[in-house]
């Protein structure tokens, strides 16, 4: 099953994503800022990454910049996962190719692994 990684600072959420998707089979790894996830994807080369724009150390925007000027990151899959509304995220963000932009308040786990499913197609 595809390998997802969850960037997030949020513990709970953390937990809330991870039991969701791994119910459903797929392989979850996380870190809970922007320098530990761009190391962990380098590492665990992930199908697919979940990405929170507010985080400590290092913003989820930072980590996108940094992602996608990467030869292991430019071109996977990205689901920007936030409570920042879309007009509210620093526009670096939808430039560097994301796949969808999730607020977490408006989505359910369930709607979240659905729009998974539906990037990994």
């Amino acid at each position: 099953m595809a390998k997802i990684a969850l960037i997030e600072d949020d513990m709970a959420i953390v937990q809330m994503y991870r039991m969701k998707l791994e119910s459903d089979g797929f392989d979850v790894v996380t870190a809970n800022n922007g320098a530990d996830g761009l190391k962990l994807i380098e590492a665990e080369n992930p199908d697919i990454v979940l990405l929170d724009v507010m985080m400590p150390i290092m913003t989820g925007d930072e980590m996108l910049e940094k992602l996608r000027a990467s030869d292991f990151g430019k071109d996977v899959p990205v689901i920007i996962l936030t409570n920042t509304g879309k007009t509210e995220a620093p526009r670096s963000i939808l430039e560097n190719g994301v796949s969808n932009f999730i607020v977490k308040a408006e989505m359910t786990p369930a709607d979240v692994l659905n729009e998974v499913k539906t990037t990994l197609k």
